[in-house]
């Protein structure tokens, strides 16, 4: 089955040129124009990733997020923001309340789908590797889960692969372009403020018990997994 891509955006060219990019590539485009037609079609079958456009009739995008993460089922919808805005601090806001990553418009088709790629795949690890456990923090790479000392906890795809990779390479320095490489993928439109954010987000995540203090910023080098302090 082609997997299915909420595009919600209120000016109908971008939003139809959108679908019709889409559908080119093989994917299932549900279309919303305003924030209560985008509500009522995140319904079952939900759609695989949400293409979300910053300012909307009846709402913002932010907002839409912040509904979004609320739901148990929702809150793990990817969402990839488009926006017109330049300003680094809306960007980083909108990663902050919970998008996946943003695209700033005007872009070209191949930069959105090298993006979508990007987050599906961060949302759909290939790795079946077994479970993985540093001092009581556990990540079963098939389930998709992570708990400490069998708690489950919530984070978002991104920052599940992040832990994933920073526990399958302990004790090494990595630099934020070595990490968005190995984690975002090459060739792939992401800045190194980005790492920051979704590090903040995954230390926030694992904080209970003190595992936020496993993820280690080594000054002028990068981050270090370790459970040396």
């Amino acid at each position: 089955m082609p997997r299915r891509i909420l595009v919600v955006e209120d000016e109908a060219p971008i939003r139809e040129m959108l679908t019709f990019v889409l559908e080119q590539k093989g994917y299932e485009a549900i279309e919303a124009e305003d924030f209560d037609s985008a509500l009522e079609k995140v319904i079952e079958p939900y759609p695989d990733l949400i293409l979300l456009d910053w300012m909307l009739p009846g709402g913002s995008g932010v907002q839409l997020i912040k509904q979004l993460k609320q739901d148990e089922i929702t809150r793990q919808i990817p969402v990839v923001m488009l926006t017109a805005r330049g300003e680094e601090e809306d960007k980083i806001r909108g990663l902050e309340v919970g998008a996946d990553d943003y695209i700033t418009k005007p872009f070209s088709p191949k930069e959105l789908m090298a993006r979508l790629k990007a987050v599906m795949r961060r949302v759909s690890p290939t790795s079946l590797d077994d479970v993985i456990e540093v001092q009581g923090l556990k990540l079963d790479p098939v389930s998709h889960r992570v708990s400490t000392n069998d708690n489950p906890l919530d984070m978002g795809p991104t920052e599940f692969k992040l832990l994933h990779f920073f526990m399958t390479h302990p004790e090494r320095v990595y630099s934020r372009e070595q990490l968005l490489n190995n984690v975002w993928g090459t060739n792939v439109y992401v800045e190194d403020r980005t790492v920051d954010v979704h590090i903040r987000r995954l230390r926030k995540a694992v904080a209970e018990d003190g595992h936020d203090k496993l993820i280690q910023t080594v000054r002028g080098a990068g981050y270090r997994f370790s459970t040396r302090m």
